[in-house]
């Protein structure tokens, strides 16, 4: 028997608050006391309590909590609960970082993190059982179009668990802002339906007031080659340049073209031979917007990487050769102003599609959130890699539900004013699914398979290497604090069922792909989470954050073009303008740019959650090593942009969010 000190901690939001009282059952090993309803959680701020116990429990294992509904309910936000007391050592602590709704009692084990191996008495065995099944009766696999990866079940943000969606702070800002930017559109939008571009200096009247200082530059010098081809390397996509190993098959070099021919072979002997094939796009069917045919193209471009590092385009084919068709017109540097720009600003289309849509929403959000449902359906609480996890799945979710119901949805701004929309986008997401391989989400592994480890001036390239080595290194010596060998990672059941959940189920068969089923040592298992961190974060802020300043100036990455691709080289300003989006489109595109792209002013940086999930030192200590690493690089890559003309900031770790939010 003695006394025990309790203190409780209620989330920092208004509401997190609660005027249900709360029972409290303490957990030991050698009994159970329910304490009563003793906690009333109302404020915001930690509650400490002060109860004798007649029951000597040893070490404490648990904290089971009920909340009771009076008249009505109120759901409680409760971040962790500390006890201490006879037979502990210092405090317990037990976290919890989650709402507690109904009346349904709560079980909160002791923080320290255990693996099936690391019970060896099976004290936590039922409550591993109890919890996991539960949460699979809640995070249901859903469907959403053949042929693509799993998300959540649920088409509303009211159809996910509470613990899913967003807080009232984050629910605030996305609405309001959502709100104003959508009262603008309504109000300059009609004006804008009026109103026709007649030239490419019309595009300001869209161009946004809080422009970014590379949205300005972009705008001043998108007709620049060197810009054009910047853009491949360190640009809003970085993800579809590749070294050229061979002249590719579709590039077709009439015989009047042999000068070309040659210099093409003689970059591709000194390996400075680079291209940029959108072939996913070919066949896509082109969307109808308000009764006008839209247009979609399928170019090549070939490169070449200078000595001083800039990548310089050679020549553009925009669509690939059909039988019983002549071949198709190639665009040169040397051509007329006009036809290379229009060429150029096709290629500009193509990337926007792929993008949005290979690059951003496939690679970035929805294999976010498969490894954020598998997680939740497979790792218990005490589970060290779902602890390793959690902070890196906060509201990915919600804003993948929001996105499939209202950007990708049927109505929604895909179909409204992208030239993929209205099918032709499912399409292009079924073909990317197919393409999906495990090395092209490890950038050691992807950038050596596109033959870009040794470009200087890629600096996603040399950035993405960095934040993966820190990652890494994280990961390791967090696996290591609880897998002493390999065995200990084979033989650890609910870590291959998370595996083969993900591979299997959540990314519809992805073995033959190179996705695992089964993690067979730790070397394995770290590369598998840092893959998982890695996607969750660095890969998502590398397509998301480049939006406003590489799309807000329109014809450098319009929605839709409004004319077929040419097939002459007699092109006119006007041939330009008439091929590019509506002021209306136009106005669409940049308020969704500008609302999606904007800095998050409810954002978690890389590693700096405040959650603390492991109660032990050594993961503690981890972190901070982490943590300090995250700075270190930070400061070097602030240092290094010093002295670029154009700085690359997407994977800074102060700019790269958590989680994917947004």
């Amino acid at each position: 028997m003695g006394k025990y000190r309790i203190r409780v901690a209620t989330g920092d939001s208004l509401l997190a608050g609660s005027s249900n009282l709360v029972q409290l059952w303490l957990v030991g090993e050698h009994g159970e006391k329910d304490l009563g309803k003793i906690l009333r959680p109302i404020r915001i701020r930690e509650v400490q309590l002060e109860v004798e116990v007649s029951l000597y429990l040893g070490r404490l294992l648990l904290v089971k909590l009920r909340k009771h509904k009076s008249l009505v309910g109120f759901d409680w936000f409760c971040k962790w609960i500390a006890v201490q007391g006879p037979g502990i050592q210092g405090e317990a602590f037990f976290p919890c970082y989650r709402w507690v709704q109904g009346n349904e009692i709560i079980c909160l084990p002791e923080g320290t993190a255990r693996t099936v191996r690391d019970d060896p008495q099976n004290q936590f065995k039922k409550h591993r059982e109890q919890e996991l099944e539960e949460r699979r009766k809640v995070y249901r696999w859903g469907f959403w179009k053949e042929g693509l990866i799993l998300p959540i079940v649920g088409n509303t943000q009211w159809d996910l668990p509470r613990n899913e969606r967003f807080r009232e702070d984050k629910d605030l800002d996305f609405s309001l802002s959502l709100a104003k930017v959508l009262k603008d559109l309504a109000l300059k939008g009609t004006l804008d339906l009026t109103n026709s571009v007649r030239r490419l200096e019309d595009f300001n009247k869209v161009f946004p007031r809080g422009k970014t200082p590379l949205a300005e530059r972009v705008r001043n010098s998108w007709k620049d080659d060197a810009l054009f081809g910047y853009q491949f390397l360190n640009g809003a996509n970085p993800m579809l340049l590749r070294r050229s190993t061979h002249l590719p098959s579709r590039l077709v070099l009439p015989p009047e073209m042999e000068d070309l021919k040659t210099q093409l072979e003689k970059e591709l002997q000194t390996g400075s031979l680079f291209e940029a094939d959108f072939s996913l796009l070919d066949g896509v069917k082109p969307n109808v917007i308000i009764f006008k045919q839209q247009y979609v193209a399928a170019p090549l471009v070939m490169l070449k990487l200078q000595p001083d590092g800039r990548l310089l385009p050679m020549v553009i084919q925009l669509q690939p050769p059909r039988n019983g068709c002549p071949p198709p017109v190639l665009f040169l540097p040397s051509d007329p102003p006009m036809a290379w720009l229009l060429a150029k600003t096709w290629v500009r289309s193509s990337d926007f599609q792929l993008h949005q849509l290979q690059s951003h929403l496939l690679r970035g959000h929805l294999i976010a959130e498969v490894i954020s449902v598998a997680t939740m359906r497979s790792l218990p609480s005490l589970h060290p890699i779902y602890k390793l996890l959690i902070p890196h799945f906060r509201y990915t979710m919600e804003i993948n539900v929001l996105a499939r119901s209202n950007l990708v949805s049927k109505w929604g701004i895909f179909d409204l004013v992208v030239s993929t929309g209205s099918g032709g986008h499912v399409d292009i997401l079924q073909r990317a699914t197919a393409g999906l391989t495990y090395r092209s989400f490890c950038p050691p592994d992807d950038l050596a398979d596109r033959g870009l480890l040794d470009v200087k001036s890629s600096l996603y390239g040399q950035d993405a290497l960095r934040l993966w080595g820190v990652i890494s290194r994280y990961v390791e010596k967090m696996v290591n604090l609880f897998y002493k060998s390999d065995g200990a990672v084979k033989d650890d059941p609910e870590l291959q069922a998370w595996c083969r959940e993900i591979t299997e189920t959540g990314l519809q068969g992805a073995q033959d792909r190179g996705f695992p089923i089964s993690l067979e040592s730790r070397a394995q298992l770290c590369h598998f989470i840092t893959m998982c961190i890695f996607t969750c974060t660095g890969q998502h802020a590398s397509t998301h954050q480049g939006q406003l300043d590489w799309y807000s100036w329109i014809p450098n990455g319009p929605c839709t073009m409004q004319k077929p691709p040419p097939i002459s080289k007699d092109v006119t300003e006007k041939d330009i303008v008439d091929s590019l989006p509506s002021l209306h489109q136009a106005r669409t595109q940049k308020t969704f740019i500008k609302f999606l792209g904007r800095r998050q002013p409810v954002m978690v940086a890389l590693g700096q959650h405040k959650e603390s999930y492991f109660s032990d030192p050594g993961p503690q200590a981890v972190l901070k090593q982490f943590q300090e690493e995250l700075a270190a690089l930070d400061k070097e890559i602030e240092v290094r942009n010093a002295g670029l003309d154009l700085p690359y900031e997407y994977l800074r770790p102060s700019m790269v969010e958590n989680s994917v939010t947004i």
